[in-house]
């Protein structure tokens, strides 16, 4: 019983310590909007980088992401979510506008076949594997790839990618079993 009562103790005093951080940041303290960019940052500018092709343009939408999440703060339902997933549903929405609003490049798969060498039926090094992971994601629609980022770069659970996407978890494991056997598909073209 000890446990569970320290638990509780331990649990709200991390919620009062949440609303004392969301009443500061929809106050706009300076010290609290920083301390969002430097706990949050790294993860969202991850996704949106993923999501977003050129590096500039990750940039612009990742300033538009905290600029969106400070003018909608009052809307954060930490019973919904956590912050960090919350973000992350802004960040991915935003990003996939981004791309929405750009002409995608177009690759072909004959391009892309051309380009890998003809090497010897060896098993590819961990360093070649690697890369033909990232040439085969980089063929996935952004959507995918955002997918895939949150799930195994990011290390989000199936309902907060769930929540992110406005669907539901059952449908994001489907997409990502879908999505890993695309990948395999790629990955064996390549090599054929």
């Amino acid at each position: 019983m000890q446990c569970f009562s320290t638990f509780r103790v331990y649990n709200s005093r991390m919620e009062q310590t949440t609303d004392l951080f969301i009443a500061r940041l929809q106050q706009r303290d300076h010290s609290a909007c920083q301390q969002l960019l430097s706990d949050y940052g790294p993860a969202v500018f991850r996704l949106v980088r993923r999501v977003v092709e050129r590096q500039e343009d990750a940039e612009e939408v990742y300033q538009d992401v905290f600029v969106k999440a400070l003018q909608a703060i009052s809307d954060y339902d930490p019973q919904r979510s956590s912050l960090a997933t919350w973000l992350s549903r802004i960040a991915y929405h935003e990003a996939l506008n981004f791309v929405r609003g750009k002409r995608p490049s177009i690759v072909y798969m004959d391009d892309r076949a051309a380009d890998i060498s003809d090497t010897a039926d060896d098993e590819p090094t961990d360093g070649q594997a690697i890369e033909h992971l990232e040439q085969a994601l980089a063929q996935l629609p952004t959507h995918e790839q955002a997918l895939i980022s949150m799930f195994y770069y990011d290390g989000m659970s199936l309902a907060d990618i769930a929540f992110v996407t406005g669907s539901i978890t059952s449908t994001v494991g489907s997409q990502l079993s879908r999505i890993r056997k695309k990948l395999y598909r790629i990955i064996k073209t390549m090599h054929t």
